[in-house]
């Protein structure tokens, strides 16, 4: 859809007749009001701003929105919207402040503002509450992603001799085929590239470079599916694998899918004993992938025939590391079969080193605006020259009620705090929330490392254990 302003909700079309008489200003909030995680990675604004909001209403496309809207049923605000693409050069009059993209919040803290600049537009600070609004979904798969990172951090940190230096590709994007659409792809891929670095998902590492200003955001190695194995046939399977060494045995790392058949005999068999050899003297580093079955099973298997027949070592905390091979579970992940499978290999003795992830749907899909409960509120108005704090209390829900006045996110040390600065509680506290656009203009830009390292500052500090599992 190319008319910015047809790209609302059918009821909103309306309001402007709603309003009492005299009204305005508007300010308007967006909120995590709790869900899966107790926090939130912000993230996806720069996004939007630069490809919906700074473009410019003309007269045209408010002549199409009017008609739409009459065969459509919803009084359109003509005038208003001309004034806009007239008086006001087609520049969006709303001021959206928000905090720094990569900060982690605590949930039920405001996130981002918008306000009306122009008192005969007011209403244009929820006009744009659907598009706003969209923000759920960048925020929710960069929060999910931050938090899978930290449950592997812990894991790396238990039995890695370089955790650090790991984290950044031990899970991979696998996710651009099972969502919903290649926007979904470009944002949701971004959003998981704040925490880790490997991604498959082509459009959502173009997303970051392009309205991120960071050069390659993500990284890839050469890989098999099982069309190329099964193309060469059951008999030759061997064959394949031996093509894999011999096409990409240069370089650092390959990966291969091993499972078209039967995994365990392709371990033992194949790359332990016809191919030993020539994956020992290869420089790549072989990385055998199971693609079927129960993934904690499966995952410890392979590592115990592995560990047999390549052997491996023990590294400075007493955990095993396998010579030349390594493990990515792709089928089946999600936050808690990473869980499982590590816990499964660590009682035995393995070491995160070994294993990757790749995780498709779950990580870009399997979330929705209610995984974190997101809701964009009106919370202060103008109405005959005087301020009005705006809020909700309903006594069927009482989650649901929403917060008055001006608002404004505070920091002081490392507590957070919304604060109604209409009432004047501000007393203290550091001003998180930045001016990002104002009248249809950017006014603050982030950089993806800004970003990366950002979110990677309120990476927790300590490894909680319980009952020897994490």
């Amino acid at each position: 859809m190319n008319n910015l302003i047809i790209d609302t909700d059918s009821y909103k079309v309306s309001h402007w007749h709603q309003y009492p008489p005299n009204t305005t200003a508007m300010f308007s909030y967006l909120e995590s009001r709790g869900g899966r995680y107790d926090k939130t990675v912000f993230f996806g604004l720069q996004y939007i701003l630069k490809e919906y909001l700074t473009q410019r209403i003309n007269p045209a496309m408010v002549s199409e929105a009017n008609e739409f809207f009459q065969l459509h049923g919803e009084p359109f605000n003509f005038d208003g919207w001309i004034r806009i693409a007239k008086k006001l050069d087609g520049k969006i009059p709303i001021k959206i402040r928000a905090v720094p993209e990569g900060t982690v919040v605590p949930n039920h803290n405001i996130l981002m503002s918008g306000e009306s600049t122009d008192p005969e537009t007011f209403w244009i600070a929820s006009w744009f509450e659907t598009i706003l609004m969209r923000m759920w979904y960048p925020i929710t798969v960069a929060t999910q992603s931050w938090h899978i990172k930290q449950t592997i951090k812990k894991y790396l940190d238990l039995t890695a001799d370089a955790p650090d230096a790991e984290i950044a590709f031990k899970l991979h994007d696998f996710g651009s085929r099972g969502v919903s659409s290649q926007e979904s792809a470009m944002i949701g891929g971004a959003a998981h590239l704040v925490n880790f670095m490997g991604s498959d998902t082509m459009a959502g590492v173009w997303c970051a470079n392009k309205y991120y200003n960071i050069s390659m955001a993500g990284f890839s190695i050469p890989a098999a599916e099982h069309s190329i194995m099964t193309v060469w046939g059951r008999e030759n399977e061997v064959k394949a694998y031996e093509n894999m060494i011999d096409k990409y045995g240069d370089q650092p790392m390959f990966a291969c899918v091993s499972d078209s058949y039967d995994i365990y005999n392709a371990c033992e068999k194949l790359w332990g004993e016809k191919l030993y050899q020539k994956v020992v003297d290869a420089n790549a580093m072989v990385i055998i992938r199971p693609d079927s079955g129960s993934p904690r099973k499966v995952v410890l298997k392979c590592l115990e025939i592995l560990g047999s027949k390549f052997g491996f070592t023990q590294n400075s905390k007493g955990y095993k590391v396998l010579n030349h091979v390594r493990v990515i579970q792709g089928d089946g992940i999600n936050e808690q079969s990473i869980k499982d499978i590590c816990n499964a290999f660590i009682a035995d003795g393995w070491s995160a080193t070994n294993v990757a992830f790749g995780m498709g749907g779950a990580l870009l899909q399997q979330v929705n605006r209610d995984t974190q409960k997101f809701a964009y509120k009106c919370s202060h108005a103008t109405v005959n020259g005087k301020d009005v704090d705006v809020f909700k209390q309903p006594i069927t829900d009482p989650d649901k009620n929403s917060k008055p006045g001006r608002l404004e996110l505070t920091k002081t040390g490392n507590k957070f705090e919304t604060v109604n600065t209409s009432e004047g509680q501000w007393t203290s506290g550091q001003k998180v929330m930045e001016t990002v656009f104002e009248n249809g203009e950017i006014k603050k830009e982030y950089s993806f490392e800004e970003i990366r390292k950002t979110a990677a500052g309120f990476a927790p500090k300590e490894i909680i254990l319980n009952s020897g599992s994490i």
